[in-house]
């Protein structure tokens, strides 16, 4: 059942750090600060919910989202394992064969240790939302963290000013000093971290590579560099096409979980020596 995926410590601890921070930002820090009967503070706090909002929905997307599991009637395509390996002379279904599910492996598929199967397109297995990440949930994983960004580095904004405007002279004042220390010590180091993996999966969308692929193009490429040749990563095509393969046509459409209709089998990818 996929709703037991949420039965993991991870899981729960992701889903209680966003009640956590959800709590602190709107009914602490949003309160001390600007109040949340006034304008500006209802407004604070209509922005982080919808941000928050948007996290959660995508979180439990990425969650319940299989990635894509290869079809049983999944089978070689003689042409397309010659665009990829034009040196080898080896029977595309020898060249892509699981040796642990002892079946055909579509291009880009890799085999999950912690699921037992292959994945489409796979990028890796997240301890975070208990699944992986693969060819049908990569995009609500994008968004996820771009919106889990976003709500972090508005938390941190307003703990921030929260801070500053705060009169600290009075006594009993160093538990709430702490609070803010830990509370906002948190939040940047939370910041930090998403930010760096949005960035790191950005840099990944703009090649149309994923974690797997990006580690095995580096000895590729060392290979190759040892032999005298260029080594180019097949399914980097272009900029926007990159881009579309994985958040779609449609830049409007590009944050929208259910905009997904662009998506087809995942068992093959146009490559840059097709193009």
């Amino acid at each position: 059942m996929k709703w037991n995926r949420f039965a993991s410590i991870p899981v729960c601890g992701v889903l209680m750090l966003m009640g956590f921070v959800y709590y602190i930002t709107i009914f602490i820090f949003i309160e001390d600060w600007v109040g949340l009967a006034t304008s500006a503070g209802t407004l604070n706090a209509l922005i982080f919910t919808f941000m928050a909002s948007l996290s959660l929905f995508s979180f439990v997307a990425s969650v319940l989202t299989d990635p894509g599991y290869v079809p049983p009637s999944a089978a070689p395509d003689v042409e397309a394992a010659a665009v990829l390996d034009p040196k080898t002379h080896k029977d595309s279904s020898q060249l892509r064969q699981c040796e642990k599910c002892s079946r055909y492996k579509p291009p880009r598929a890799h085999h999950c240790r912690v699921c037992r199967v292959c994945v489409l397109r796979m990028d890796h297995h997240c301890l975070w939302i208990n699944n992986c990440v693969g060819y049908w949930n990569y995009k609500a994983f994008i968004v996820l963290v771009f919106y889990a960004t976003a709500a972090s580095i508005y938390s941190t904004v307003v703990i921030m000013n929260s801070s500053s405007h705060k009169d600290w002279d009075f006594a009993g004042v160093l538990p709430f000093k702490i609070f803010y220390i830990i509370s906002g010590t948190m939040m940047t180091g939370l910041s930090i971290t998403v930010s760096t993996l949005l960035g790191w999966h950005i840099y990944l969308i703009t090649r149309n590579m994923t974690t797997i692929e990006y580690h095995e193009g580096t000895r590729a490429a060392w290979l190759a560099k040892k032999s005298g040749q260029i080594y180019r990563h097949p399914f980097n095509i272009s900029v926007h096409a990159n881009i579309s393969s994985v958040l779609g046509p449609n830049i409007l459409k590009w944050f929208c979980l259910t905009a997904v209709s662009f998506l087809k089998d995942g068992t093959s990818f146009p490559t840059s020596h097709q193009s």
